[in-house]
């Protein structure tokens, strides 16, 4: 039987699949009989599950099976996300654990408040509609650092950040100055979602808004989901930077949050966006409108 086989083997070495029906053996027998060499489907689910692995920890562990298989995709790989997902399973390679984030906002008891134009219909047809702000936390050795952020909804970009000592309305204009001066100062229109936190409701930010044509928002107090886009991208930071990462000084924190909102800008891949980075997607979006 070996020498049969042997005879029938292609060029490459591979032995005919008739050859194989013939003797009433597989292909994948005879590649076991023939010294534990993996039949090609088999090596190349080998090497498909090494692949995955390396850009699991390229990724740092930040990607799931949607973002690794467009990365594959990218390399040329023929492969669904299925596959991709049962790869990772077999491995143990789970991208994100949940995490409660405690807020760092304070609510506006008693202050001015927009009404809700959002009504958690989140969603944006194009950029420079819907803006989502928060704040958040930063720690280091030296106490807390405040980060304020906008996210335009329409490409999941932030376009708007702000970092400080302070919880304050200065934090919050910050974060709406850079998103205003991102766009170029065609703002008028927008929808800028917030909570009632005293930030959103001071008279600083307020006259911002209305100076710029903006349109203020909030959310109901207390309740994260009213404001669920920009508390997704707090746990996207909890759980790729603060997590991760320790801060010696202010300094430090302010130079390394900069860079990794630069890079999430960049290199974030969002399903929504067809799988492209926030900055793709609008110099793609651009591309489509000039065309």
């Amino acid at each position: 039987m070996a020498a049969f086989i042997a005879s029938q083997r292609e060029d490459h070495g591979i032995p005919h699949a008739v050859s194989c029906r013939a003797l009433g053996v597989s292909p994948a027998w005879f590649y076991k009989w023939a010294g534990g060499v993996l039949a090609p489907r088999a090596a190349r689910r080998e090497r498909l599950k090494a692949e995955v692995r390396r850009l699991f920890m390229l990724r740092e562990g930040k990607y799931g099976s949607p973002r690794i298989t467009a990365d594959l995709k990218d390399a040329g790989w023929k492969v669904s996300e299925n596959t991709v997902a049962k790869l990772m399973r077999e491995q143990g390679l789970v991208a994100r654990a949940q995490h409660k984030r405690r807020a760092a906002t304070r609510q506006g008891k008693g202050r001015w408040r927009a009404p809700d134009l959002v009504c958690r219909a989140f969603g944006a047809e194009t950029i420079n509609q819907k803006w989502y702000g928060d704040g958040t936390e930063v720690q280091t050795a030296e106490g807390k650092l405040h980060l304020a952020a906008v996210l335009d909804m329409g490409s999941r970009r932030i376009v708007g950040f702000s970092l400080s000592e302070h919880h304050d309305a200065e934090l919050a204009y910050g974060a709406l100055a850079m998103a205003v001066a991102v766009r170029g100062g065609q703002v008028a229109g927008v929808i800028m979602h917030t909570d009632q936190g005293s930030e959103y409701t001071s008279g600083l930010f307020r006259a911002a808004c209305a100076r710029l044509g903006i349109r203020q928002s909030m959310g109901r107090p207390g309740s994260a989901l009213d404001n669920a886009v920009i508390e997704s991208w707090h746990s996207t930071v909890e759980f790729e930077l603060r997590s991760r990462e320790t801060f010696a000084t202010r300094v430090q924190a302010r130079i390394r949050v900069a860079a990794w909102i630069d890079e999430y800008n960049r290199d974030r891949r969002h399903s929504a966006c067809g799988m492209l980075s926030p900055v793709d997607y609008e110099l793609a979006q651009a591309r489509t409108e000039a065309a």
